[in-house]
């Protein structure tokens, strides 16, 4: 089969197309054949070694397509059945094997391009929404890289709930992305010298209830001043860079304020909640609360490509590789 393989860590040059074995399916396992995978920043850490991975490896943890054989002790799931995933390691390839309590079906309302490209950064903004803060009516809150991936989803979700959304993005056209997202107020970040000032002049001077931050780096300061008091900063990424260590005192001089840094992987830890958030995220599509926008679909070989595109934030959106 074709699949991408990292030896090395490194920049997206280390991204190397090659050919591998058909993989088997041990017990409790589904082998399947791989309709689309989604392209993730976690990629990213994983590659370029924040995250330490065990080499060689085949990246991508989430995709979707259709179930080609059953490992021993599998139940629940049959051949031809389509499937997605959301953290099995081998995705960027035209077959990976997927235990099956990590596997969700997909609903005949929802393509295999829209599984793949929604479930990981779908069951992301569903979380950060319902359980992390819990965006009530009236809320304020701000949303850094808005046109992005799981920006655009967020977006979306809070404004269901509720809220006001003040997106940041970069350009016109991801300005226009997030309004059509539903976001109420829109900052050009490259085009303001203090972001902060300007989200405080947005709510009145009282800031807003939650900062939701994927950008990291760079946004970190600005984020927290744009906090009302007893606020929270919901840090779920860094596409710019690590965060340096933070002096506890500065949540208490910002206004009793909160951070905190969630994964998605702690909020499916068991298959009933796994199952359960899926389906929520696949309902809210399939009922038009969210429109998930495929930006870019690369070929399997250009996942180069595809990188460069993401790190550079050329792309807005869900980018997708296709085996």
């Amino acid at each position: 089969m074709r699949a991408i393989q990292i030896s090395t860590v490194g920049g997206p040059e280390v991204l190397s197309p090659t050919e591998l074995s058909d993989p088997e399916p041990g017990p409790g396992e589904l082998l399947v054949d791989v309709a689309a995978a989604g392209v993730n920043f976690i990629d990213v850490y994983q590659r370029s070694g924040t995250y330490a991975m065990p080499l060689p490896y085949v990246p991508g943890l989430e995709g979707a397509g259709r179930v080609a054989a059953l490992g021993d002790d599998v139940s629940g799931f049959a051949v031809g059945d389509r499937v997605a995933w959301s953290e099995r390691l081998g995705s960027y390839a035209q077959r990976v094997t997927v235990p099956a309590d990590k596997a969700v079906p997909v609903p005949s309302s929802v393509s295999d391009e829209v599984a793949a490209a929604v479930l990981l950064q779908g069951m992301t903004a569903h979380f950060l929404v319902n359980d992390t803060y819990p965006v009530r009516s009236g809320d304020d809150v701000l949303v850094h890289a808005a046109a992005g991936g799981v920006g655009l989803l967020l977006t979306q979700l809070a404004v269901a709930r509720g809220a006001r959304v003040i997106a940041t993005v970069s350009t016109a056209e991801k300005e226009e992305l997030a309004c059509g997202a539903g976001a109420s107020d829109v900052i050009r970040y490259t085009e303001v010298g203090d972001l902060a000032a300007e989200v405080r002049a947005l709510t009145g001077g009282a800031g807003v209830a939650a900062a939701f931050d994927s950008v990291g780096r760079t946004t970190f300061d600005a984020s927290l001043a744009s906090l009302r008091r007893r606020g929270i900063l919901v840090l779920f990424g860094g596409s710019s860079g690590p965060v340096p260590p933070v002096d506890p005192m500065r949540l208490n001089a910002a206004g009793s304020v909160f951070l905190t840094r969630p994964k998605l992987f702690d909020h499916i830890s068991t298959r009933d909640e796994l199952t359960a958030r899926a389906s929520a995220v696949f309902t809210a599509v399939a009922g038009g609360t969210l429109d998930v926008r495929i930006g870019r679909r690369y070929p399997l070989a250009d996942a180069r490509r595809a990188h460069e595109d993401l790190q550079a934030r050329r792309t807005t959106g869900k980018i997708l590789l296709i085996p």
